[in-house]
Order: C-alpha cells, then sequence, then structure tokens
C-alpha cells in the first residue's frame, strides 16, 4: 500500500526485502528519502539505519522516517537516538506520512 501510495504521488520507488538489502540500496541509490520498517528480517530497521548514518559523510544525511507496529516503551527514542528522523506508527495515517513528507521540502 505504502509503495503504491508513493508512486501515485509519482515518486520512484525501491523496495527492500530486508534490513541488510535496504542498507545496501541506501548505499547504491542514495534516494532522497527513505521509509524503514523496523522490523525486518536478516538486519532489522535499527541496525540498518546505524548502519546508513555511519556510511553518510558530512552534509549526506538522507531524511529516514521509521514506521512500524512493533511499538513498544522506549522503541521511539531507541529509533531517534539511532538516527531516524521521524517514527511513524502502523496504522499508518496517510495524511500523517504526507506531513513528514512536506516537512522535509517534498511536495505531495
Amino acid at each position: 500500500m505504502l509503495k503504491r501510495a508513493f508512486e501515485l504521488k509519482g515518486y520512484r520507488v525501491f523496495e527492500a526485502e530486508d534490513g541488510q538489502e535496504a542498507m545496501e540500496m541506501a548505499r547504491r541509490y542514495r534516494p532522497s528519502l527513505i521509509v524503514m520498517d523496523l522490523n525486518m528480517p536478516v538486519l532489522d530497521g535499527l541496525e540498518a539505519v546505524k548502519n546508513i548514518r555511519e556510511q553518510e559523510g558530512p552534509g549526506e544525511e538522507i531524511p529516514i522516517v521509521a514506521i512500524t507496529a512493533y511499538d513498544v516503551p522506549g522503541m521511539e527514542d531507541a529509533a531517534l537516538e539511532t538516527g531516524v528522523n521521524r517514527y511513524l506508527r502502523k496504522p499508518l495515517d496517510l495524511n500523517e506520512l504526507d506531513r513528514t513528507l512536506r516537512s522535509f521540502g517534498f511536495i505531495v
């Protein structure tokens, strides 16, 4: 659903099956925005974000929006400390997603 919502807005979407692939795709494609599920196989979203942030140089920070249904106490703080710019909970409110995109300067 989320991929289709972005495509309908005219964005090109790359979709990773797991955190390791997400990290590799971020390095290869240098996207304008990363939307990261935190609960993924192989490498969880927080580890993927941490690795992405470690590979970025000064001024190269890609906005990262974490989306999760696994919202336990402390998860949002851990995500923000890891380098996530915005934390959204599932079920996802598409209006909240639009506001988030606008906050990063994207046209929705």
